[in-house]
Parts: structure tokens; C-alpha cells; sequence
């Protein structure tokens, strides 16, 4: 029998929002980005585009901002898309963190979640 995976979709990390599109905002991914709902990201700070969060970097992608809301192929260009940003709850078995983070930097990352107010639950 085939075996048939498949990716996450926006309900299994996203378990809390609140109404009217209060937890989102509109971003742009900056170009060469492949990005799976649920991935943690942060802002760059030359432009203000999204890109994946990387604690060892200095260009603004190493503060948590937000949290994709949908699968993103910004390997062609800019793309626009959607960033759960506050007042949420979020599942940690949907989160996807960068592959090289480490312990600590998993701790920083989740307490810049927290100060927006985005609660990562356990198991949820």
C-alpha cells in the first residue's frame, strides 16, 4: 500500500487567532526564499522583507517576528504573503525552526515570539 505524506497546512500550527485578521499582516518574502507554512521568521532590516529567522545573522533575520500562514516559493522574486504577527497561539509540532538552532537560540526565539504575544504550546 502507498504510503501518501503530507505537508502542514495552516491549522496544524496555527491553534489561536484573533477575529478579523488582528494576528496577520501582509509581508513581502524576499526573493530566494522557499518558505513552508509555520516557519519562524524575521524582518530585514534594509527593506523590511521577511525571510527565514537565522539567529547567527545581523541584518534583522535573527529577531522571531512572526510565523508564515501559508507555503511560499519566493525563488523567483519577491513574493507577497501572509505573517501571523500577534495575538496567537501556535502549536510546536508546526513550527519550523531553523535546522542549525541550538538550544539557547530556541530560547530567545520563543520568548520574541511570546512579547508579540504569540504563545507556542506544547504538543498541541
Amino acid at each position: 500500500m502507498t504510503t501518501i505524506t503530507e505537508s502542514n497546512r495552516l491549522g496544524d500550527v496555527l491553534k489561536y487567532e484573533a477575529p478579523n485578521l488582528y494576528s496577520r499582516d501582509e509581508v513581502t518574502v524576499a526573493n530566494g526564499q522557499n518558505l513552508a507554512v509555520g516557519t519562524v521568521v524575521g524582518i530585514l532590516t534594509a527593506d523590511g522583507k521577511i525571510t527565514a529567522l537565522n539567529p547567527g545573522a545581523s541584518d534583522g533575520s535573527e529577531i522571531a517576528a512572526g510565523v508564515i500562514a501559508n507555503d511560499v516559493d519566493a525563488s523567483g522574486g519577491d513574493t507577497a504573503s501572509w505573517m501571523v504577527a500577534r495575538h496567537a497561539i501556535a502549536s510546536d509540532n508546526g513550527l519550523v525552526w531553523p535546522g542549525s538552532i541550538n538550544a539557547a537560540q530556541l530560547a530567545t526565539a520563543t520568548g520574541q515570539l511570546k512579547q508579540l504575544g504569540i504563545l507556542i504550546r506544547k504538543g498541541a
